[in-house]
């Protein structure tokens, strides 16, 4: 009804902007008249939707009576409020005083409840009235349980509440923009805007589409936003550190939501969590004091916070994932989905639990828009960290990892594949194109083997001249994750946590040769089951799917991210530090009989260097690696990546990469590298300290402070 619309449009809009002053005006009431009166104004705006909301559940002369008898006692009940607020505002003056004693609000929790409750209930009551008014059947009034939550879930999902809501959310972050930080501020302005682009809030296919991409990737900015926000400020408010927390939560469910509503029309979660999201942004906005007050706390020494973000983002990204593949794919993704029925004996359930939720993130994780999705979430962290980056070369592997991931995780797997074979099933569930990272034994033909020979031996010969850092720094899509500027800082958990500390050093401890022991037995005895399967020997599945297919979607598609996510107690890069990935196994053993090593200019630096900064800085933990520069001049361990934060983190700029190119400089009698600028200083300094100068180390001294290096 268009008309209606033209009526309900400007009454909605004023309400929205009541309420935002409303809220900021209860955000700075600090005594009982100012909260009461906030109380009295919102209770007003209760009572007028209450009692057209009494009419239009069935429009007669006694509703329209009803109505307001309803209107007239909330309205009796303000006037209350506002009275005893008044009462309380009466207070003898203090002795010897002429001024009266200033009444403090005694019940503040109480008040922003109260303040948030008639909010909530004044929206919910607004969407079902305008609905109605606009002439859609509302179900739920009066009927079951079920009955009433689907109408609830039809209310919240209107244009009416949804759009007013977010207008709501992004006049209050404005009229309190003073009392906000502007990192916050912005935080609060994205949620506004994921708000306002909720995709069941108008019947058009072009809004639904439209919606669901413009707020995914508004929601990947934010993520983004939040993950830079924490590199940035190591130490923040405890409230604004739960707020994160939550708020990761509740995009976690209603990515969720909304996927379930896309795939199976059901829109009762995403309804929950467009409620929960309205309750924590106002409990956060009535109160700002809170992130400013108190002590603040390091994250990084908080691993059962980490951790709760880390997951709260990747079950976020999982479903968003979902929710894209599931829009732009339709049935022909979700129809892959296993659905075993959740029914029978205790046994079977949990059977077919666990078959549906393991191949749901196997193959959501493996799909195209995941992946994307990841490698813009990932790839903006590591474009910061290249801004920050000094070493040229540093930088050169940086561009290359980032095209890499490009190449092999989104474009040759998705795109390239479903061009070449628009008529074959998903490159996951074929054979051999499953094994690319391992050793697939099938019965191929002649040309697809020979590529698999030419691509190990491409690898092989590369990891040799080069290092690991070909395929754990670049080929591989785990180091976009790792080396981003806040995943990264995430290293210092390899020293603070009891199970990474297991796996320190170059040395291969008990726990990594059974983890890496473990993993390739498993590669070899499914490779040998798959071979017998395709022959006809055999008829061994798991999981309903062929065993090295099976490993290929349990190492990397749903093991990886759960360790991922478990970084605060398993450490950083703990693929390569628990050696649980074969393909790193493998790189690893080419690396250990290669070129690569680490190697310094001045063994005397380093034996006079208190820092120890390249063992603080690497991200897998190679705490040995000063010991070895003292005695050796260089480093060569088969678990180092080549990543080159150490190379960053030397302040006394003594560390190099040393490969093949310098290998061939020294046959052909060449210096081994280009010398930096900062050490001949630092010997100046060292050559000081020795002639009986003032100077009695190389980390002192101006050379030395010109050279530190940034935090990474």
């Amino acid at each position: 009804m268009v008309g209606a619309d033209l009526v309900l449009a400007p009454l909605a809009a004023g309400m929205a902007v009541a309420t935002a002053y409303l809220i900021a005006w209860a955000a700075e009431a600090r005594t009982p008249l100012r909260a009461s009166t906030v109380v009295f104004l919102l209770l007003m705006m209760v009572a007028m939707v209450a009692g057209a909301a009494v009419y239009y559940a069935s429009p007669s002369t006694p509703a329209l009576i009803e109505g307001f008898w309803v209107a007239s006692g909330l309205m009796s009940v303000s006037a209350i409020v506002v009275f005893l607020g008044f009462l309380a505002e009466i207070r003898p003056r203090a002795p010897g005083s002429e001024a009266p004693v200033a009444p403090r609000l005694g019940h503040p929790r109480a008040f922003f409840a109260t303040v948030i409750g008639l909010v909530l209930v004044n929206e919910l009551l607004m969407g079902w009235t305008f609905q109605a008014a606009a002439g859609f059947t509302i179900g739920g009034w009066g009927g079951s349980f079920a009955a009433v939550v689907g109408g609830l879930a039809q209310v919240v999902d209107s244009p009416w509440f949804l759009f007013t809501m977010s207008a709501e959310m992004f006049l209050t972050a404005i009229l309190l923009r003073d009392h906000l930080s502007r990192g916050v501020l912005t935080i609060l302005l994205a949620q506004a805007g994921i708000m306002a682009l909720s995709p069941p809030a108008l019947p058009y296919l072009g809004w639904t589409a439209g919606s669901i991409y413009l707020g995914s990737a508004l929601m990947i900015g934010l993520i983004v936003f939040l993950m830079e926000y924490l590199y940035r400020s190591r130490e923040l408010a405890p409230a604004l550190l739960a707020y994160f927390v939550r708020l990761l939560g509740v995009y976690a469910l209603m990515m969720a939501g909304l996927f379930l509503w896309v795939a199976y029309a059901t829109p009762v979660l995403f309804a929950l969590s467009v409620v929960l999201e309205m309750v924590l942004y106002f409990d956060l906005v009535v109160r700002p004091e809170r992130l400013v007050a108190g002590t603040r706390v390091p994250w990084q020494a908080r691993p059962n916070w980490t951790f709760a973000f880390l997951a709260a983002i990747f079950v976020a990204e999982l479903f968003m994932g979902a929710l894209l593949d599931a829009q732009v794919f339709g049935s022909n993704f979700t129809g892959m989905l296993p659905s075993l029925p959740m029914s029978g004996t205790a046994g079977a359930v949990a059977y077919n639990g666990f078959y549906n939720g393991f191949w749901f993130i196997a193959l959501t994780t493996g799909s195209t828009w995941f992946l994307l999705m990841m490698g813009f979430e990932m790839g903006a962290l590591v474009a910061f960290k290249f801004r920050e980056t000094r070493s040229r070369e540093t930088r050169v592997r940086l561009g290359l990892m980032m095209g890499s991931y490009g190449a092999f995780a989104v474009f040759f797997p998705s795109i390239y594949y479903s061009l070449v074979f628009p008529n074959l099933p998903s490159g996951t569930n074929v054979p051999v194109l499953g094994w690319s990272m391992g050793i697939g034994s099938a019965p191929l033909a002649v040309g697809v083997f020979a590529v698999l020979l030419a691509t190990y031996a491409i690898l092989g010969a590369l990891t040799f001249l080069f290092g690991r850092r070909v395929v754990c720094s670049v080929f591989c899509t785990a180091p976009l994750m790792y080396q981003g500027t806040t995943i990264d800082t995430m290293k210092s958990f390899n020293h603070s946590s009891p199970l990474a500390r297991k796996f320190l050093s170059s040395r291969f401890s008990a726990a990594f040769t059974v983890t890496t022991s473990v993993v390739m037995v498993s590669l070899v005895l499914a490779s040998a089951a798959s071979y017998l399967d395709q022959v006809g020997t055999w008829n061994l599945t798991i999981l309903g799917s062929d065993p090295t297919v099976f490993f290929f979607a349990f190492y990397f598609s749903v093991l990886w991210y759960l360790l991922f996510v478990t970084i605060p107690y398993a450490g950083n890069y703990n693929c390569v530090t628990m050696g649980w990935c074969y393909t790193g196994t493998i790189s690893a053993f080419f690396s250990r009989i290669g070129l690569f090593r680490l190697k310094v200019y001045d063994k005397d630096v380093c034996k006079r260097c208190t820092t120890v900064d390249c063992a603080k800085s690497c991200p897998v933990g190679l705490v040995d690696m000063p010991g070895h520069f003292r005695q050796k001049g260089e480093f060569r361990s088969s678990k180092c990546c080549g990543v080159g934060d150490c190379v960053e983190a030397c302040p006394y700029g003594n560390m190099y990469f040393f490969d093949a190119r310098h290998w061939i400089r020294a046959k052909l009698g060449l210096p081994e590298s280009p010398r930096p600028v900062r050490l001949p200083m630092v010997r100046a300094t060292m050559q000081g300290s020795a002639s009986g100068g003032a100077s009695t180390g190389v980390s002192s001294g101006p050379a030395a402070s010109s050279a530190s290096a940034p935090p990474s």
